[in-house]
């Protein structure tokens, strides 16, 4: 198996539990990670503190990078990143995508991965939706992401909000590509 070179992006979205359970599990994977790179916006960081009570985002063995910082490598794909995920992904930043405005090193990234023809997954933390949004997630998809909505599962029968969370983790984690033991629909 190929190791994966993984970029972690989150925005100030609500929804930071996303962000959390995603990298407690790649973690746990590192097997089949060649690197994981963190981007966080400002809002980002508030967010967590906020939503989660601590600033845990700060302790993870992962390379994290400045949002304005154009020479991180994932900048370029000359470095060969194959996979980003944005979680939770702000209607903003999707706009900034869908538009084509690399105004940061998330947007640039995001650009990137695109343009190479790799895998962008954002995983939209918003409700309800407008007209524009949605047109904004037409154009990413069209563009080759995949959009994942930060809607939950309930099949599992989750017990708490990070078992409810973990279930859109979970397909998060598929959809990179990764390995990993977690509930499947096997029918009632």
């Amino acid at each position: 198996m190929t190791k994966r070179k993984i970029v972690v992006a989150v925005t100030g979205a609500s929804g930071a539990i996303y962000a959390k359970l995603l990298l407690d599990k790649l973690q746990t994977l590192q097997a089949q990670l060649a690197e994981v790179a963190v981007v966080m916006s400002d809002n980002a960081k508030q967010v967590w503190v906020f939503e989660l009570d601590n600033k845990a985002y700060s302790s993870y063995p992962f390379k994290f990078y400045a949002k304005k910082d154009f020479m991180a490598p994932f900048a370029s794909g000359s470095a060969k990143f194959d996979t980003m995920v944005i979680v939770p992904c702000s209607m903003g930043t999707l706009g900034r995508i869908a538009s084509g405005i690399s105004d940061d090193l998330i947007t640039r990234a995001a650009d990137v991965v695109l343009k190479e023809r790799r895998k962008l997954i954002l995983v939209a933390r918003d409700t309800p939706l407008n007209l524009i949004h949605i047109r904004n997630m037409q154009t990413v998809t069209e563009a080759g992401g995949i959009i994942c909505p930060a809607i939950p599962s309930y099949y599992s029968k989750p017990k708490t909000i990070e078992e409810l969370a973990m279930t859109v983790v979970s397909r998060v984690i598929d959809l990179i590509g990764l390995e990993d033991e977690s509930y499947r629909w096997d029918g009632i």
